[in-house]
């Protein structure tokens, strides 16, 4: 009367908790694919990026200025190896230069050849 009856479990029982977990595994790999792996391949390349600046460059500034990198300075690490610094002076004008972080300098400008065809005569 007052025992319930045991009913043994079936094989879709045990991975009905499971099953609800699925889709939310599903959601975050589309999410880690097409939208935090990108981001972080451009992050990689922006590092590799401000990491090879050298002189002569031309660079854009966070604030859409247009320069040439004339100096990267340089620092001593804890060893006393000189290793390239944050700051670096870019020629916005002639004879105008400014100093601006490494970390404002958004992009730089590869020179791109130029496709014009010879004038006929």
């Amino acid at each position: 009367m007052f025992i319930s009856p045991a009913y043994a479990q079936d094989f879709t029982a045990m991975f009905g908790s499971a099953s609800q977990f699925l889709p939310l595994v599903m959601i975050f790999g589309v999410f880690w694919f097409l939208l935090i792996r990108p981001q972080q391949q451009k992050q990689k390349e922006m590092r590799a990026m401000l990491a090879a600046l050298k002189r002569g460059d031309k660079v854009i500034t966070g604030g859409g200025i247009i320069g040439v990198v004339q100096k990267v300075g340089m620092v001593a690490d804890k060893d006393g190896k000189q290793i390239p610094g944050n700051e670096i002076d870019v020629e916005i004008a002639p004879n105008l230069k400014v100093t601006v972080m490494r970390d404002t300098i958004t992009a730089v400008i590869k020179p791109v050849a130029a496709n014009d065809t010879k004038p006929t005569k």
